[in-house]
């Protein structure tokens, strides 16, 4: 395949050292799925790739590309960092977090669709300054669908009902209604209002959810609920994460 000049609209979320002067940074764009491109020189003093791909810029970069494996960073144009989370440690370990869990879900130049406006959104709405873990949990519920576990929220997987008092089941792949609690063990025993949290942030499109107040204690209850749907269902084990837990905010 030839290599061509392209333009790619996305985020810079993961940089490493790559021999002596160079940097491996990752991007995901919004057309053309995740890249890891090769930033030459981005160590070298007054680098100005270099300050263009700090974790969070996002903007236009042009890279030199056939598609798959490794591209080449040449240029960039419009670049901006997100200085909310590039200079507040708790706010950049949440945005880690959901990229890491984003990129895990996909391949290399795999096309992202919503997921993108996802990530978009979780980054606009933490660094400037709203509930970080209530967004992360929004983002775990909506992900759920690109690992390819499709929870039925929406009604009781059992009789269909839509409304009234919810609690949800791993096994049973989704929520149930209370005419099912005494004979579904294997419900997690999530209050009601747990269970109607999970239910909303997991069906409203992200431009619908406006300001979500709950309680710390909800909120404690819908993240170890969410843990467990994760630890069930999908096999990760991410840096991210535990670096997440030893800071203590889960």
């Amino acid at each position: 395949m030839v290599r061509e000049l392209k333009e790619v609209q996305g985020i810079i979320f993961k940089r490493q050292k790559y021999k002596e002067a160079d940097l491996l940074a990752k991007i995901m764009t919004k057309n053309d799925g995740i890249i890891t491109l090769i930033v030459k020189g981005a160590l070298r003093p007054k680098s100005r790739l270099s300050a263009a791909t700090i974790n969070f810029s996002a903007g236009t970069y042009v890279i030199y590309t056939n598609g798959h494996g490794l591209s080449n960073l040449r240029t960039y144009k419009e670049v901006k960092q997100f200085d909310g989370l590039y200079q507040d440690l708790t706010k950049n370990a949440y945005a880690s977090f959901i990229f890491d869990l984003i990129d895990h879900a996909f391949v290399e130049y795999q096309p992202l669709g919503r997921y993108y406006d996802l990530a978009m959104f979780a980054l606009k709405k933490i660094n400037d300054g709203v509930d970080s873990e209530m967004i992360t949990q929004i983002v775990q519920m909506k992900l759920l669908s690109a690992y390819g576990v499709e929870p039925q929220l929406a009604h009781c997987v059992i009789c269909g009902k839509e409304k009234g008092i919810f609690d949800y089941s791993i096994k049973m792949g989704g929520v149930i209604c209370n005419d099912h609690f005494g004979v579904i063990t294997s419900r997690m025993h999530l209050k009601p209002k747990e269970t109607a949290v999970l239910r909303t942030i997991g069906l409203l499109p992200i431009e619908r959810l406006g300001t979500i107040k709950i309680s710390e204690e909800t909120k404690k209850a819908t993240r170890k609920a969410i843990d467990r749907i994760y630890g069930a269902t999908i096999d990760l084990n991410l840096k991210t994460k535990k670096f997440l837990d030893e800071l203590k905010l889960f």
